[in-house]
């Protein structure tokens, strides 16, 4: 324990040379995930339960869950709930990517 009520939970964020070209594309390719990085792409952190999508919770952590693995999203633990950002180095993997996708409709 941390000295609060709750345990300090860390998820794992796998590292970004690691990430496929296919799997980002992959992850940005579902309407729903393209609507959480057009959320994000403000720059600042959302929490998650903010999220204007009309999925159940566990499918928004699902989708979190993906992002997250494809190194789009940065996920932040506080408290019981997490706060969620655009992972800044994703342009430096995948140079433009990022903008060409969200200037697309």
């Amino acid at each position: 324990m941390n000295g609060t009520l709750f345990p300090v939970r860390r998820l794992d964020h796998p590292n970004l040379d690691e990430v496929a070209l296919a799997q980002a594309l992959s992850a940005l390719g579902d309407p729903v995930r393209l609507a959480i990085v057009r959320m994000l792409s403000d720059g600042e952190e959302h929490q998650g339960s903010k999220f204007a999508v009309k999925v159940s919770q566990s499918t928004l952590s699902h989708h979190f869950s993906t992002l997250r693995n494809a190194c789009v999203v940065f996920i932040r633990p506080e408290g019981t709930r997490c706060r969620h950002s655009l992972r800044p180095e994703f342009d430096h993997r995948f140079p433009g990517l990022l903008g060409t996708v969200l200037a697309l409709r």
